[in-house]
């Protein structure tokens, strides 16, 4: 299988999603004084950046995006599907010529992995940027979170471009 070049664009995009998401998680750990992850009760308000719209509260997320179908019992069930869909996406990447495409695997690739490790560190997914008190979206979710929710938008948007432009 040859990796064209521009595949390689989305996995710069899924690392750069990944790193991001490792990194705002990791800050946002840091912020209280404790001495281990464990030690941060879920729901502590690590700060409250605009009151009462966007706070960051930690969340231990057990399910999938913004917390659907939590409990915990699917830990490794949710961490193989992730990276078997990512392996799935790495792979269509391969088979793409089209930007737009291109960015959402890369979007979506990398917000799955930022959560893989998470489930596989904590046995949970961290979350916490916090806009419930809009009373708009009730989620508590992060960078990962919005990574695949904004690469399925462009899978959308890329399906209905190219469908458009094959009846042109």
């Amino acid at each position: 299988m040859k990796i064209t070049r521009i595949a390689l664009a989305a996995y710069g995009i899924a690392v750069l999603i990944i790193v991001l998401d490792q990194l705002t998680k990791a800050w946002i750990l840091s912020l209280p004084d404790v001495a281990s992850v464990s030690q941060i009760p879920v729901g502590y308000v690590f700060a409250e950046v605009i009151p009462p719209i966007l706070r960051f509260t930690f969340v231990q997320n057990t399910g999938v995006s913004f917390g659907l179908f939590g409990g915990g019992e699917a830990r490794w069930g949710l961490t193989i599907f992730s990276v078997i869909v990512s392996a799935g996406l790495a792979w269509w990447a391969t088979q793409s010529d089209r930007r737009l495409l291109i960015t959402a695997i890369g979007f979506v690739m990398g917000g799955a992995l930022g959560n893989v490790i998470d489930r596989i560190r904590f046995g949970y997914v961290v979350d916490f940027i916090d806009v419930s008190g809009t009373g708009v979206f009730p989620w508590v979710f992060n960078i990962a979170d919005s990574a695949i929710t904004i690469g399925v938008v462009l899978l959308i948007l890329d399906s209905f471009l190219s469908d458009r432009a094959a009846k042109a």
